[in-house]
Order: structure tokens, then C-alpha cells, then sequence
């Protein structure tokens, strides 16, 4: 029997099935495909892409400007850095919140090559003034800006050469309406599928020098919220217990003990979702219950339950919101294996039928 200490794991405030970028991500650069074979799902944006970068070369033209959307971790700074591979062309990373002025946006374009890609991750995040700065430069490859103060003010035109800009948001209806509409390229990024999943997890482990047997990937990816970020990070963790335990491939079996360990359950539920959907079904007959109520009930903010926790429960069917509030469904009911009471049933009913 293992030593449940050996077990411990230090994750701080921190979950293992966080879409966003945390510590635990470190090596994610080294495994990110570099062209559009090695780039896992997504058929329709790749295939779309594609196109656009082929008729782009043969007019000898930059790609016009990119708008990745879609929840965090699947993918879109990935795909950014593919497509100034496949374009032959330099690219530069920043990100919306971290462009507070506009001389900062005004240093990185004019030291752009042409055809260059501008990677802004967060773009949803832009300040206004930058963002104003940056239609002129999105449609006239130009830079607009002021010298000067009150009459004597003069406006100077900066040309720039031509560049293309990718824009990433998990959050595409924060976009002002002009903004989005500079972009040419639309590309929505959906949730994986198990399947493609465990193809990502299984090219995850090559990289990483480990071998995983077909179930095992199977097994991870099936936990994985649908992430690619999720199911690399939970690949890291999953590796180590099997390495504890001695054994040169990663299988099912080894998956299965590891996900157990973590708390992380057959749906890629962890304590926290659990302990959300038990509060509302234990303390508040399943609902309804006011966000505000419910982020104070299990002490966490409620943006990030608004954020982090309630997409992918809604996904699963598991929660339903309603004009009164947050409700369970019959699915959580069954998953958490709590029988409903008569009272329960009757109220879940009446919710049914206010949704249609």
C-alpha cells in the first residue's frame, strides 16, 4: 500500500483543472505543436486558416487580422505562434493589460518588419486610448499622434509596414463593436472531445520522454474538461505518481489512482464543484440561489464561480441559471447520488417549464 504522505500535493490556492495559466504550466511552451499537422482538433479553423494563408502568400499580401475566441486553454496563443510559422514571419507577444499607454503600442509597431505578426492575448482588456490608437494602425497602417497641447496641437501621421494582428479573448462580447469589426479573420475555438483529447495527451507524453498506454490517455483526457492546458497539466501530475509507483508506462489503472488522489472525479469535477453543488442541493433544496448567496456559502468570489466554475457545470447540464437564480438539475441529483425529494422534483418542474 502507498504512503498517502508521498501523496501530499502542494497546490497552494491553485486547481489542477484551471483553463487559466498558472505555475503549473511552466513547461507548456515545449509542448505546443509548431505547424498546422501537428495542431490537434479545431478542423473548421484550421482548415479556414489554411486557405486564407495559401490565397495571402500567393498575392504576396500579409494574412489580414485574426480575432481567436473561445474559452481559456484550448489553444488560440498556440495557433497565433503556428500561423507566424506557416506565414515565414516574426511574432510578438503581448498582452491587452499590460499595454497601459499608447507610446507602448507606438514602440512595438513601428518596430514591426513587414508582414510581421502582433500577438495581443487579452485583447478584451485594451485600454480605450489604446485601442483608438490602434484602428488607424489596424486599417491604414498608420499611427495617429497628437503632438503638442491645446491650439498649437498638430496631428502627425506615422506610416507602419504592414503587419497582421492577432487578437485572443475568452470574453469576444467585451470587444467594442468597432474593434471586432477591423478584424477580417473570425475564428471561434470550441471545447475537445475525448478522442482528440487523448491524441493531444499521448503526443504530450512523447514529448515529455514518457510513455502512456492508449487507455491510460484515454482515462486522462476523459477528466480533462474538455482543455487541452488541463489535460497537459494533469499529464505532469499524473507521471509523477506513476514514476512513485515504479512503472515505465503510464496505464489506466495508474490514471485512475492519480485522478482519485487529486480529487478529481470520472467528469473532471473537483472538491470544489462538488462542494458547490452540494451547498445548493444540502442548504438550499437545490435552488434557487443568488449567486452573491452561493459565493458566500462556500467562501470563494462570485466572479470566480461566474467565471471559473459555473461553464463548464452548465455544460454538463448539471446547473441551469433562472431569473431567480442559480438551480441543480436532475443530472446533479444523480451524480452526486442524492435521491430527490418530492418537494425538489416539483420545483426542478416548474423551472422546466418557465425555460420553455
Amino acid at each position: 500500500m502507498l504512503d498517502e504522505e508521498m501523496f501530499e500535493q502542494e497546490i497552494d490556492d491553485d486547481r489542477l483543472i484551471l483553463s487559466t495559466r498558472t505555475e503549473f504550466d511552466e513547461v507548456e511552451n515545449i509542448l505546443r505543436p509548431k505547424s498546422m499537422e501537428g495542431y490537434v482538433g479545431q478542423e473548421k479553423v484550421k482548415n479556414n486558416l489554411a486557405v486564407y494563408m495559401q490565397a495571402a502568400k500567393l498575392r504576396g499580401e500579409p494574412l489580414d487580422h485574426v480575432l481567436l475566441y473561445g474559452p481559456p486553454g484550448l489553444g488560440k496563443t498556440t495557433l497565433a505562434h503556428i500561423i507566424a510559422n506557416e506565414m515565414g514571419v516574426s511574432i510578438r507577444v503581448t498582452s491587452g493589460p499590460s499595454i497601459e499607454k499608447a507610446g507602448d503600442l507606438a514602440a512595438i509597431l513601428t518596430n514591426m518588419n513587414e508582414g510581421d505578426v502582433l500577438f495581443i492575448d487579452e485583447i478584451h482588456r485594451l485600454n480605450h486610448t489604446v485601442e483608438e490608437i490602434l484602428y488607424p494602425a489596424m486599417e491604414d497602417y498608420s499611427l495617429d499622434i497628437i503632438i503638442g497641447k491645446g491650439p498649437s496641437a498638430r496631428t502627425v501621421q506615422i506610416p507602419l509596414k504592414k503587419f497582421t494582428l492577432i487578437g485572443a479573448t475568452t470574453k469576444a462580447g467585451m470587444l467594442s463593436a468597432p474593434l471586432r469589426d477591423r478584424f477580417g479573420v473570425l475564428c471561434r475555438l470550441e471545447m475537445y472531445s475525448v478522442s482528440e483529447l487523448a491524441e493531444i495527451v499521448t503526443r504530450s507524453a512523447r514529448v515529455l520522454g514518457v510513455e502512456i498506454e492508449k487507455e491510460g490517455a484515454i482515462e486522462l483526457a476523459s477528466r480533462s474538461r474538455g482543455t487541452p492546458r488541463i489535460a497537459n497539466r494533469l499529464l505532469k501530475r499524473v507521471r509523477d505518481y506513476s514514476a512513485v509507483l515504479g512503472h515505465d508506462t503510464i496505464t489506466a489503472s495508474d490514471a485512475d489512482l492519480a485522478l482519485e488522489r487529486m480529487e478529481i472525479d470520472k467528469l473532471g469535477l473537483d472538491n470544489i464543484d462538488i462542494r458547490l453543488l452540494d451547498s445548493m442541493i444540502t442548504k438550499f433544496s437545490g435552488g434557487p440561489v443568488g449567486l452573491e448567496t452561493l459565493a458566500a456559502t462556500i467562501n470563494e468570489d462570485k466572479n470566480t464561480i461566474e467565471d471559473v466554475y459555473e461553464p463548464y457545470l452548465l455544460q454538463l447540464g448539471f446547473i441551469a441559471r433562472t431569473p431567480r437564480g442559480r438551480v441543480c438539475t436532475k443530472k446533479a441529483y444523480e451524480h452526486l447520488g442524492i435521491k430527490m425529494t418530492a418537494k425538489q422534483k416539483r420545483q426542478l418542474s416548474i423551472f422546466d417549464e418557465d425555460d420553455e
